[in-house]
């Protein structure tokens, strides 16, 4: 075997690694040389990282787990999550560690289960208290097209009380997130999850309002494998800012990484990564009833940015009043306070180079509430709805799912799955006007017994980006929510068909 079959096989496990592993077609007998076009096929297995959800003793914590039903998958596989740092996980430490919460090993308790038994019907599985440990999750065959999974947490009082939520992630080796802070009233920790049989060593940097903030943290932060290290930003630093970027960065290996926002007054949520570096970003379903909204920008490169803000409402694209353009320079995080943006309206903000186009992420902190119940959660920048996107955890009155079509008019497709304890699965049409966002009515299985999930797929037309809010009821009449962006679930990988050409084994 000569180095050019030794090529193609490398490029083809390399495509699997990235994207989960997908069947390649065989090729025909034709022996012509040339290359097909790429078709697209399911991935064969998925990876996703669930945080440590919580250290509250009134945390109640709850999972979903759901595939929406897909073709050409055959009908074996299985998804299931298993705790990290426990034997079964293939680990031997707990969650804590010097750069932990306790700076020492936590007590772990077993995952919660959630296995669901087949495509298109979510399961939930529930847990309480502080001793939740962060979870590995796997998914193959079947069940690996489109997996998505949902932690969700109620805290009763205290420091980040309200409703957490977020979407367990893919491991990966660099991530950005702005928004986060360390600020006396902040408690903010990145949480690093480490699912392979190495250690992964990660590097924390964090940006200001001025430029690179120094680090009291010399080395990287080593994760030990299958295990979860959460990181509070105010230990890794002196400085104390309410607005900052947090970049990640893996040297070997690789993690997943969230920051868990908390604060004294505004409640907390977690705080997804932003999308990859773009000259034009779209942070999708501010809800209608938000009384603060704040952006936060941050700029990468060695150039400065200038962008134009736009709100996509119901009715088109707004200029909010006094935040025409942003000013954003190098390396650093700039912050914009849009208040009540939407004015009672649905609503998702774009941002666009007023002339060359620069790289930069970006996020949102949105406030629901006033006085006492305020509540507190992130919209970052996200990818567009490519094909096809899931958000779980769907209740029959408090979800609330917003589309946006910033560049052109989009026609989406949305279907409410069984219930996880009973009920048929329901598909709506929808039309989105360009420029516009628009709070949609949610279709709602019939016959509903628990949650659902809304799968989202993209028809026609131009870019669709989504969001889900979920609302929580609150004993103390705390506005308890949280969002959760819908980018791509990338179910699918593309796979070129080549012909076969015996020709490449042949010596010269």
């Amino acid at each position: 075997m000569n180095r050019t079959t030794l090529s193609l096989i490398a490029g083809a496990t390399a495509l699997a690694a990235v994207t989960g592993f997908a069947a390649l077609a065989a090729p025909d007998a034709s022996g012509s040389g040339t290359t097909g076009t790429a078709a697209r096929l399911p991935v064969e297995q998925t990876r996703l990282l669930c945080p440590e959800p919580s250290t509250s003793d009134l945390a109640e914590t709850s999972y979903t787990s759901f595939t929406p039903v897909a073709e050409n998958t055959g009908g074996s596989g299985k998804a299931e999550l298993v705790a990290a740092g426990t034997p079964s996980a293939g680990g031997t430490g707990g969650t804590g560690g010097k750069n932990g919460k306790n700076g020492k090993d936590k007590k772990q308790s077993d995952a919660p289960t959630v296995t669901p038994k087949a495509p298109g019907t979510p399961v939930t599985g529930d847990s309480s208290g502080p001793d939740t440990p962060a979870l590995l999750g796997t998914a193959t065959g079947r069940f690996a097209p489109g997996w998505t999974v949902q932690e969700t947490t109620q805290v009763a009082a205290g420091t980040g009380r309200g409703l957490l939520g977020t979407n367990c992630t893919a491991p990966d080796t660099e991530f950005w997130f702005a928004g986060a802070a360390t600020t006396a009233s902040r408690t903010d920790y990145v949480h690093l999850t480490n699912p392979d049989d190495s250690a992964a060593v990660v590097d924390i940097e964090l940006y200001g309002k001025d430029g690179a903030l120094k680090s009291t943290v010399a080395d990287g932060i080593t994760v030990p494998p299958h295990s979860s290290e959460p990181v509070l930003l105010s230990t890794t630093t002196d400085a104390q800012e309410a607005g900052v970027t947090v970049h990640v960065s893996v040297r070997s290996g690789r993690v997943a990484a969230a920051v868990q926002a908390l604060d004294d007054k505004l409640g907390g949520d977690w705080l997804a990564a932003s999308t990859d570096p773009a000259g034009s970003l779209v942070m999708p379903g501010i809800p209608k009833d938000a009384t603060d909204v704040r952006l936060f920008v941050f700029m990468p490169g060695d150039a400065d940015a200038d962008l134009k803000v736009r709100l996509a409402s119901p009715s088109g694209e707004i200029t909010p009043a006094g935040n025409e353009t942003l000013h954003v320079k190098s390396h650093m995080t700039a912050t914009a306070d849009l208040h009540d943006v939407t004015r009672g309206e649905a609503g998702s903000l774009v941002l666009m180079p007023t002339g060359t186009a620069v790289p930069v992420v970006a996020a949102l902190q949105v406030v629901r509430g006033k006085g006492d119940k305020q509540e507190s959660a992130f919209i970052p920048a996200t990818a567009a709805i490519g094909t096809r996107a899931s958000a779980v955890g769907n209740s029959a009155k408090e979800t609330t799912l917003s589309l946006s079509a910033p560049a052109g008019t989009a026609t989406a497709k949305v279907t409410a799955s069984a219930g996880s304890e009973g009920g048929t699965a329901v598909t709506k049409e929808f039309t989105i006007k360009g420029g516009t966002t628009q709070d949609v009515d949610v279709p709602v299985p019939s016959g509903l017994k628990g949650t659902y999930a809304l799968t989202v797929e993209w028809v026609s037309g131009g870019p669709l980006y989504g969001a889900r809010t979920l609302r929580a009821a609150s004993d103390s009449g705390v506005a308890a929510f949280t969002v959760q962006s819908l980018p791509d679930d990338r179910g699918t990988v593309a796979v070129p068909e080549a012909d076969q050409d015996l020709s490449v084994l042949l010596k010269k």
